[in-house]
């Protein structure tokens, strides 16, 4: 979400994971939103992946150059933030929960991955039932395309997915 806005607004985005991020990273990341150019004149989109993990130093640090407007800053969060993101940094943000995907929308994932995924292509597929599927994804987009990774890579050019074979591949697989 935070790539598709970055080339809406037409500004640089980079991205930062702070479960491998120290200071040091942070300050980088924070010089080089200072460092504009008349090519570049807006502030960058910074992406911060689990942010959650950062310590109150580095969210301090972040702070300050949201304050002031040098970075537009995005982060995500398995966490609930109230708890995790300290209240100066969070009292300038939004917080937006994303909930988990429809049986619907899951459906159309699963359409999509057996027409256009390389993993299906000229492979006899039959999707003969789907509620193993829909049920182990948990509303998750990234969970069901592991699992329809599962089923891609069974090797077989004839696949036919039924709820019993999907939950002992996935079984198998843990």
């Amino acid at each position: 979400l935070a790539r598709i806005l970055a080339q809406q607004l037409r500004r640089p985005f980079f991205e930062l994971s702070a479960v491998h991020a120290g200071v040091r990273e942070v300050r980088e990341l924070l010089a080089k939103s200072k460092e504009r150019t008349l090519l570049e004149p807006l502030a960058p989109i910074r992406f911060i992946a689990e942010g959650h993990r950062f310590n109150k130093g580095q969210q301090d640090a972040l702070l300050a150059a949201v304050e002031k407007g040098q970075i537009i800053m995005i982060g995500a969060t398995t966490e609930n933030p109230s708890f995790e993101i300290n209240n100066a940094l969070l009292s300038r943000c939004q917080v937006y929960t994303l909930k988990p995907l429809s049986s619907d929308d899951l459906l159309i994932l699963i359409s999509r991955i057996l027409e256009k995924d390389w993993l299906f292509k000229d492979r006899n597929v039959t999707l003969e039932e789907n509620e193993a599927l829909l049920q182990l994804a948990h509303g998750d987009a990234r969970r069901l395309c592991n699992i329809m990774e599962l089923v891609g890579n069974t090797g077989s050019t004839d696949i036919r997915i039924t709820n019993g074979w999907v939950y002992n591949l996935v079984q198998e697989n843990l």
